[in-house]
């Protein structure tokens, strides 16, 4: 395990580990845990024996709680030497946000608060499972901001228009069983399930040929941006490889033979 001073991170079975580790905060996004989030994020996309994370946060209150606004309200008078640090970590960062076409899958624990930047952060990942007493939305317009990290966006793509712009221009929070409801979630289970169900969807998704997942993770969110027809027609770079691979052997093979396939990922 990786810890720095706002993560922790781990490899476990293929599967890298994300931990957002400002409990004290609760794990709100200052520039320094954006930055660490963003190199994390490199390293799976760069590594190939990961082929898949999971982001939760620390402790039992909160996934995230959005961006770190006391941090916010002291950058102006900040001296030249930290604000300098600032600038070099922001040049530095790739946040998951604008990721659009993260290759491999990524599912989202919430144990707690996802509100504003968290919940952001959650809705650029692919899957997210929460806790009972969790509680989502982009409160934003009430500390005189917005949702500008594509939360404005992804909300009403995700459930709807109308759903989206009641919670959007109000600020208010929804429960886990209303993101449920409105098909934000995939699913809502008691805190002390929280790790077995998302670990679940682990072992499921590894059961399957990696670039299987990474080429229906492409086709389908690449797919959104045209009509059906040129979606069905155009070459997916990850389609591609598969088709090539050894593993689009492996698979029929071992249902031929009756076992189960041991997948290389190339």
């Amino acid at each position: 395990m990786i810890e720095t001073a706002t993560t922790r991170f781990e490899i476990k079975d293929r599967c890298a580990w994300i931990t957002l580790n400002r409990p004290e905060s609760l794990n709100a996004l200052n520039i320094e845990l954006r930055w660490q989030l963003s190199q994390h994020l490199d390293e799976v996309e760069a590594n190939d024996d990961i082929w898949l994370t999971v982001i939760t946060g620390a402790g039992e209150s909160a996934f995230c709680a959005g961006a770190d606004l006391k941090e916010r309200a002291m950058q102006r008078d900040a001296d030249d030497t930290q604000k300098a640090n600032w600038r070099k970590l922001q040049d530095e960062t790739r946040h998951i946000i604008e990721r659009w076409y993260h290759p491999k899958p990524i599912i989202a624990m919430v144990n707690g608060f996802a509100l504003g930047g968290g919940l952001e952060v959650a809705m650029a990942c692919d899957i997210i499972i929460a806790a009972e007493h969790a509680e989502l939305g982009l409160p934003e317009p009430r500390r005189g901001l917005i949702a500008a990290s594509a939360g404005v966006h992804r909300l009403p793509r995700q459930i709807g228009l109308k759903p989206a712009m009641g919670y959007m221009l109000t600020g208010r929070h929804m429960t886990a069983a209303r993101a449920y409801e409105l098909g934000l979630v995939n699913e809502v289970v008691p805190m002390n399930e929280l790790m077995q169900t998302t670990e679940g969807y682990v072992r499921d998704i590894l059961r399957c040929a990696p670039l299987s997942v990474r080429a229906t993770k492409e086709a389908a969110m690449k797919g959104l941006e045209r009509d059906l027809p040129s979606a069905f027609y155009t070459p997916y770079e990850t389609e591609t490889r598969r088709l090539r691979s050894e593993d689009a052997l492996e698979g029929p093979r071992a249902f031929a033979e009756k076992r189960e396939p041991a997948w290389q990922g190339k």
